[in-house]
């Protein structure tokens, strides 16, 4: 009788220590399947596929200095507050940016300056990157190389149409640097180093001060008389809206 409730006592204290090492096996492998996802979590974005590179031939424009073109003495000066995320601004790009470029800006009547607002359409406004404040800095270090406007061009081509859901990670911006055939190792070093987050968060603050209501936004400015008159336009609007505000302007405006 005694072996036999020996035996028990045994068989239990047996089933319990196997138990108890299951549960602890099982712990160990929850942690080292945590720490595995974790792990790939890190290393994800950089392992990932890159999506196929929009090619862009764009013929080299011979009256630019960085993100603007044209002639500054130009007696009407527009700036842009784009987003190259945003289709609005990328409808604008296709389909009035170059009418404006042939009437007004190579004719000396306008001078034109792109600068990024993708802050306002993300509605970060200091906190974390975004992509489209990645792709803003990525096409001030093509400037550095004289590409913004090849940059510009390829980031407008390569834009997805997802908000920051992989169009202008650091390896596609890079691959679409390369693509136009920037000297990569400038590039990343600039690129790498954060050498225009400052300059990219200014845009946006500037963007803010002359009351921004969306992307792209543009600010005309002329002067009559030397006092400076300052006009706005909202969204991607067809060249004959610009087209009757810069004429406009003209009549007036100091030569």
């Amino acid at each position: 009788m005694k072996d036999e409730k020996k035996n028990k006592r045994q068989e239990r204290r047996e089933r319990a220590r196997q138990k108890e090492q299951a549960s602890r096996v099982r712990t160990m492998i929850i942690i080292a399947v945590g720490a595995v996802l974790l792990v790939l979590g890190f290393l994800w974005p950089s392992l990932r596929p890159i999506a196929d590179i929009v090619p862009v031939n764009i013929e080299p424009k011979s009256n630019v200095d960085r993100n603007s073109m044209g002639d500054p003495n130009a007696p009407i000066q527009i700036v842009e507050y784009s987003d190259f995320q945003c289709p609005f601004c990328e409808r604008f790009f296709t389909d009035t940016e170059p009418l404006l470029e042939e009437y007004f800006v190579n004719t000396g009547k306008v001078y034109f300056t792109y600068r990024s607002a993708g802050n306002w359409v993300s509605g970060n406004l200091g906190g974390l990157r975004t992509e489209s404040q990645d792709a803003a800095a990525a096409a001030y270090c093509a400037a550095d190389q004289d590409k913004f406007w090849e940059m510009h061009a390829a980031l407008f081509a390569n834009n997805r149409d997802v908000e920051d859901q992989g169009s202008f990670t650091d390896r596609r911006l890079k691959a679409i640097a390369e693509s136009i055939g920037l000297d990569m190792n400038a590039f990343n070093e600039c690129y790498d180093s954060g050498k225009y987050e400052d300059e990219v968060q200014q845009d946006f603050t500037d963007a803010q001060d002359v009351g921004i209501q969306g992307t792209p936004y543009f600010v005309m400015t002329y002067k009559v008389n030397g006092e400076t008159q300052t006009e706005t336009i909202n969204g991607a609007q067809p060249i004959t809206e610009f087209q009757q505000k810069i004429e406009a302007a003209l009549l007036v405006a100091d030569q």
